[in-house]
């Protein structure tokens, strides 16, 4: 398997990022569902936003709110939705309510000889939302967000 991110759009209304990481599938499940963890990857760099709370109840029916600051924004902003399903360790769905035409994220967990390739697909509303958010920047940080999850298992050493 391959570990490099490989992003591509795959319909008016879907853009999938794929990447296989080194590592068991409880692992790489529990970076994206222990606040603690999450801190220390989500938020990529190269957007010069830095984590000011995070909050995840990673259960089906249960609801998450990440607060970022930004040095060229005096307000925070607030990323916040719900888990439509949560079933360790091997799938995640949630949305994004932060916007009106929000997505609904779909992440699975697939392990095989110890790696864990991780499929992120993103469904939007409409073309005109998928056409946005790629407008904006805000979908091209996955494979930042998956360098940093690379080095955060690495410096885990993979015994959380």
């Amino acid at each position: 398997m391959n570990s490099r991110t490989a992003v591509e759009r795959t319909s008016d209304r879907e853009l999938v990022a794929t990447r296989t990481f080194d590592g068991p599938a409880r692992i790489v499940f529990e970076a994206w569902t222990k606040p603690e963890l999450i801190m220390r990857w989500w938020a990529p760099k190269s957007f010069g936003i830095s984590f000011l709370s995070c909050e995840i109840d990673a259960r089906t029916g249960g609801s998450y709110r990440f607060v970022f600051g930004h040095a060229a924004s005096e307000q925070p902003m607030a990323f916040f939705g719900r888990y439509i399903e949560v079933t360790p360790p091997s799938r995640l769905v949630w949305t994004n309510e932060e916007e009106e035409d929000g997505a609904v994220t779909t992440v699975t967990f697939e392990e095989k000889d110890g790696k864990t390739l991780v499929v992120v697909h993103d469904l939007y509303p409409s073309k005109e939302a998928l056409d946005g958010a790629i407008a904006s920047g805000s979908t091209g940080a996955w494979p930042e967000q998956f360098e940093a999850l690379d080095d955060l298992l690495t410096t885990l050493g993979l015994s959380v």
